[in-house]
């Protein structure tokens, strides 16, 4: 009896994957503080001077555990974290400026929008999918931004973490970390 190559590749299932080695752990952490710190202190920075632009929202957290954590997967990469990111703020703050007095169907059709828009652009990046709920069910400082929150804090976050993702994985002497595998 003859096991087919694809069936050795496949994890064995109910089996879940080994604990990644200590190095990669610190390495990763490492990233994902340099990153957001960056993100929070220029954010600090910014509204001390009364300014109201953003730097840092919650999808951006779940992006730099993918660009420090996972940094060869092919949702990590630079057109993924940016177009995804990009491309699902649009979606969000058009399903919003059209629907804006029905929270439940926007945020459906917000979700499932970019999801599909990701998809077919191939640039498909999990934290999109909550880039475009924020321009739904954000605060009314996020909402009243319209398609400028897709500039900031959208965009200018997702290049902030993507410059820091390309410092801290390339300055790793480990080459399976080199960052990133693919730009477009």
């Amino acid at each position: 009896c003859m096991m087919s190559p694809q069936r050795f590749w496949l994890p064995r299932k109910g089996v879940p994957p080994p604990t990644r080695p200590l190095r990669k752990i610190l390495w990763s952490g490492l990233g994902a503080f340099l990153g957001i710190l960056l993100l929070a202190g220029l954010e600090e920075a910014w509204r001390a001077g009364d300014r109201g632009a953003l730097f840092l929202i919650a999808p951006l957290g779940a992006s730099a555990v993918l660009v420090f954590g996972a940094p060869l997967a092919d949702f990590s990469q630079p057109r993924n974290l940016i177009g995804g990111h990009v491309l699902a703020a649009i979606v969000g703050v058009t399903t919003h400026l059209a629907w804006p007095h029905h929270m439940v169907w926007a945020s459906a059709i917000a979700v499932s929008s970019a999801i599909v828009v990701m998809h077919l652009t191939r640039t498909l990046h999990p934290p999109g999918g909550a880039t475009a709920l924020i321009a739904v069910i954000g605060s009314e400082p996020i909402k009243s931004l319209g398609y400028w929150y897709v500039l900031s804090p959208v965009l200018t976050g997702a290049v902030i973490l993507l410059l820091m993702a390309l410092i801290v994985n390339n300055f790793s002497s480990n080459p399976r970390r080199h960052y990133p595998v693919y730009w477009f």
